[in-house]
């Protein structure tokens, strides 16, 4: 580093970073800084070059940390990327790329070194390294940037939202939270361009880092400090323009400039306007490699990043005894820019506004990662405006698509994006005006659906293939009984809507049915046979302990069976003359229940089907036995015309909402930094995680 070219072998014994990790205390106004920040490199864009970066350097971050407390370098580098900060907005407006370069390579450093720090000290060391100055430094605070004064009247607005008193604008606090502000202002303040790109990135990667602390000493994020700085320290003061700002990022998809991962000597690049005097470069673990090409840069850096931050800061400190959250509060209750109405009395104040067609076109395009289909998910189930924009939406197909896919390719997908997946399609059925018009959309040639081509079928009638092909995997394969009960619960609250479904749709709901039908027929030869041989070899343990599995998986299957039937008898009772598919079908395979007609859990829901069985069959007798697929479907539509519905008997209607499981922070925060380990452009040490299990991540 520094004005020297190197290679990533040769950071080890770099003078520039020997001299920052040892024992000589150097002041910010030393020209040391300058020197050391001088260098360029193509960014680490994933965690193979962030690795090969830092096991480069961990003998230098290791020195550092232990002559840090003499020698105050760390906190001087901090203070001296203070400074820079505090200029960057004017700097980024007059198109300054050399300062704006250098702040991010202070920047780069900082963090590099607050990576050690997470995995290797506890949080009170942490704090320690920022605050740790040389015995002789003026401690008057004259090296210290204060807090820059904000238009008072933007102030007010970002006060709003705090959840305790703010300290007085000119007033220093910790240094710790100083960086955390100042990143937070440099979201918030700084607009993002070609050369300001790498530092926003930077800027997230800092705060991510900082916060990954519960990856390495998981315990409640209420009790680590800083947690407590950025909900209720002075970076809350701007939660709302902050979570605006990601939101932006996200929904921009902005790629990472050229610049960042080629050489270049085009004279409008970032470093060409530096002379080659003041400016050498250096590739930083990237010498030995050959240049990124654009086809690598598919992955948008800044909007993936953005997304990851804002579900860390979204996910934690949201139970009621944590600290409180004030970008959960802002992503719960912002509101469409493109709304005039004005709100009514009882509606939320909204945090800020935000173009909610950009958000729902965004989202539907990158839906394909676990990280966007978990904002969807917070956004439907807590955003109410938001909720009812996407349920008003006429191209719904948009959004709908790409969950079934991701459903459709459950093999390739891990559990949590699979569950996530379902429960957005369970929020979304509770919705009638939905459910009606899922069934409205014609898709014609679904080029990844691949069990059998489909030239014609609603998006309804997908939808309902899809989800009962979930079922039947999970059954085979996952036996989770939760992710099976939310897919029937979304096919109960649809089915009193279920209209004109296709002959393969009603093929794939009557073949669960019998698919179940034969499982329940194993499971109880299974404990038939389990207690032949209990009364055989009375006294064997292993015997005895084998049927009480039996009998839940029974009791299971026995559930699951009962709702199959509720939806096919809820579609009858409510539609069956716009469903003469679903008639035929019962019809050709009405023997499948048979077995059930005495079984006291079913008998009341076969009543129904044997009363539309026995209607239909007399009306086909009528028309003799050598009747054509096609002329039997007539018959069927010309006597549903007659075909009285208060001959069934009544149930309830199927009515499911989703409820948040209670403590879903044990379900989301090992969640999202499982997210950030793997989808983020950073690497972090496995062995030292301990939040949860790679395997099961």
């Amino acid at each position: 580093m520094g004005a020297n070219s190197s290679s990533i072998s040769e950071l080890t014994n770099n003078e520039y970073l020997m001299k920052l990790a040892g024992t000589e205390s150097l002041s910010t106004i030393d020209p040391f800084w300058n020197q050391l920040l001088s260098y360029s490199f193509l960014i680490p864009i994933n965690s193979s070059d962030a690795k090969l970066l830092e096991e480069s350097t961990v003998s230098v971050c290791k020195n550092l940390a232990i002559n840090n407390a003499k020698s105050g370098n760390f906190g001087s580098l901090v203070r001296t990327f203070l400074v820079r900060a505090t200029e960057l907005k004017a700097s980024a407006q007059c198109e300054d790329n050399i300062f704006t370069w250098q702040t991010y390579n202070a920047l780069f450093i900082i963090r590099s070194l607050c990576k050690y720090f997470v995995e290797h000290l506890s949080e009170e060391l942490i704090i320690q390294q920022f605050e740790a100055r040389p015995p002789n430094m003026d401690d008057n605070k004259k090296n210290t940037i204060k807090a820059k004064k904000s238009d008072l009247d933007e102030l007010k607005i970002r006060r709003k939202y705090c959840h305790k008193k703010i300290r007085e604008a000119d007033e220093v606090g910790p240094l710790t939270e100083e960086l955390m502000n100042s990143l937070v202002e440099l979201l918030v303040d700084v607009p993002v361009v070609n050369f300001t790109y790498a530092l926003h990135l930077e800027a997230l990667n800092t705060l991510l880092v900082l916060l990954s602390i519960q990856m390495f000493q998981p315990q409640s994020a209420s009790k680590f400090i800083t947690y407590k700085y950025i909900m209720e320290g002075r970076c809350s003061i701007h939660a709302c323009l902050l979570v605006k700002a990601l939101l932006r990022n996200y929904t921009a998809q902005q790629k990472c400039p050229p610049e960042l991962y080629k050489h270049t000597s085009d004279a409008n690049s970032m470093v060409a306007s530096v002379a080659a005097s003041l400016w050498s470069v250096m590739t930083l673990g990237m010498a030995n490699k050959t240049e990124k090409t654009e086809a690598e840069y598919h992955e948008t850096l800044l909007a993936n990043q953005s997304l990851l931050f804002l579900l860390v800061l979204s996910n934690h400190c949201t139970t009621e005894f944590s600290l409180n959250n004030p970008y959960r509060e802002a992503l719960c209750s912002f509101t469409n820019s493109q709304d005039q109405s004005t709100p009514s009395p009882t509606q939320v104040a909204a945090t800020f506004k935000f173009d909610f067609t950009d958000l729902y076109n965004s989202l539907s395009s990158s839906l394909r990662d676990d990280q966007a289909t978990l904002l969807l998910y917070l956004l439907i189930h807590q955003n109410a405006s938001m909720k009812a924009f996407i349920l008003s939406r006429t191209n719904i197909d948009q959004l709908v698509m790409p969950i079934l896919k991701i459903l459709y390719h459950a093999q390739d997908r891990n559990s949590h994006h699979i569950y996530m997946a379902l429960i957005i399609l369970l929020v979304l059925s509770e919705d009638e005006v939905f459910n009606k018009a899922v069934h409205e959309i014609i898709l014609r040639d679904i080029p990844w659906f691949k069990d059998r081509h489909l030239t014609e079928i609603s998006l309804g009638g997908l939808l309902i293939v899809v989800v009962i092909r979930t079922i039947q995997y999970n059954l085979t394969r996952m036996r989770d009984k939760y992710l099976h009960t939310n897919c029937l619960a979304a096919l109960a609250n649809m089915s009193a809507q279920f209209t004109d479904l296709h002959p393969y749709v009603s093929q794939r709901l009557i073949n669960l049915f019998a698919l179940l039908g034969k499982k329940h027929n194993k499971v109880i030869d299974m404990i038939r046979d389990a207690a032949l041989e209990d009364n055989e070899e009375q006294g064997k343990d292993s015997d005895v302990e084998s049927e009480p599995d039996h009998m839940q998986d029974l009791a299971v299957l026995e559930e699951v069976i009962r709702m199959v039937l509720e939806i096919v008898n809820s579609c009858l009772t409510n539609n069956i003359h716009h469903n003469p598919n679903l008639v035929y079908t019962l019809l050709y395979q009405k023997d499948i229940f048979t077995q059930f007609r005495t079984h006291p859990t079913f008998q009341d829901l076969i009543q129904n089907l044997d009363t539309v069985l026995c209607y239909y069959s007399t009306k086909l007798e009528q028309h003799g036995s050598n009747m054509s697929p096609k002329e039997v479907l007539e018959v069927i539509i010309e006597s549903s015309k007659t075909f009285r519905r208060d001959r069934l008997k009544k149930f309830p209607d199927l009515k499911f909402k989703y409820v948040e499981e209670d403590s879903p922070e044990e379900f989301f925060i090992p969640y999202i930094w499982s997210l950030v380990y793997h989808s983020s452009n950073m690497y972090f040490n496995a062995a030292r995680i301990v939040l949860f299990s790679l395997s099961s991540s």
